[in-house]
């Protein structure tokens, strides 16, 4: 029976370490970042998947880093020695977070497997589910990729496509791709015999950058359809940021609307929500949030704010 090492961190990586414990799938050991602050009183919390490890009972391990000639030798010097005991026969990788040497893709005679949330070699890199809705992409997937020592460029093993739908968040869609992602991998795991293996392509590379908090403004000269994307593949980080009256104000949700004027316009504000002009277009703003507050529909946004038309979102 197959012993899979496996390495992840956030919850898209805790679903398919779930799949692979529910069939049957031995798993000795899991690598996991170590536990950060979180909250408002900053007290350290412990990843996704090293809570589900622990409530399995399965040894977990939390190396700062894994390079043996790097910043911390000692961490990855016990690291190695924890999975030299673990006598896995494959690694299985999902945003685990730190990038693997060379030491641990030779360890396991099966290699190292990556559960990547795109169709590669399209969106290779940190963020691929929130820059293929931004890049308003039809569909994405899954592919279950035999990891080498670039950054995604390994050879494919498995892909499954999903389409991306008109309503889609990172958030709504990272739940898709999470379960795909644990059913591929499980099949990839119980396939009697090696995977074939594709080399990705030369074409068609795109790389998705991390996102960062400062793309959250808004940008309102942009065209409306453009906005409308990049608010939800910034749903649920970092949101949509605009100013009022010097007050920040997030933007959640937005559909697409009639109208025109100076961007940054409020055209009319009510019950269905505030419409503003854009580059091109404009926008109905549905979901809003104060600071400090919570996000609220439009109208009851309005209630504790109202808006006029004429007013100026910076």
């Amino acid at each position: 029976m197959t012993r899979a090492i496996f390495a992840g961190t956030p919850e898209f990586a805790a679903t398919a370490l779930a799949a692979m414990l529910n069939a049957g799938i031995t798993v000795p050991l899991v690598l996991t970042r170590p536990d950060r602050p979180a909250g408002r009183g900053m007290k350290l919390q412990a990843s996704p998947v090293k809570q589900l490890a622990q409530v399995q009972g399965i040894p977990v391990a939390q190396p700062r880093s894994l390079r043996l000639d790097g910043k911390f030798p000692e961490d990855a010097a016990a690291a190695r020695q924890t999975l030299l005991d673990a006598k896995a026969d494959v690694v299985v990788v999902a945003a685990y977070g730190l990038i693997l040497p060379q030491w641990v893709l030779d360890l396991p005679c099966q290699g190292c497997l990556n559960i990547h949330a795109s169709l590669l070699p399209r969106w290779r890199g940190a963020a691929p589910i929130h820059r293929a809705i931004e890049a308003g992409d039809a569909e994405t997937g899954i592919t279950i990729m035999q990891m080498d020592a670039g950054l995604d460029t390994g050879a494919m093993l498995l892909i499954e496509r999903q389409p991306i739908a008109a309503a889609d968040t990172t958030a709504t869609l990272h739940d898709k791709l999470a379960a795909l992602g644990g059913r591929m991998i499980v099949q990839a795991l119980q396939h009697a015999g090696p995977l074939p293996a594709t080399p990705q392509p030369g074409d068609g590379i795109t790389y998705a950058h991390k996102i960062e908090k400062a793309e959250a403004q808004i940008d309102w000269t942009q065209d409306a359809a453009q906005i409308e994307r990049r608010l939800r593949a910034f749903d649920p980080f970092p949101g949509g940021l605009t100013q009022l009256d010097g007050e920040p104000i997030k933007v959640w949700r937005a559909e697409l609307a009639e109208g025109s004027g100076a961007p940054g316009t409020v055209l009319a504000a009510g019950e269905t929500g505030v419409l503003v002009a854009c580059g091109q277009g404009a926008l109905r703003l549905t979901e809003l949030q104060r600071a400090g507050g919570k996000r609220l529909p439009a109208a009851a946004f309005l209630q504790a704010r109202p808006l006029a038309g004429g007013e100026r979102l910076a």
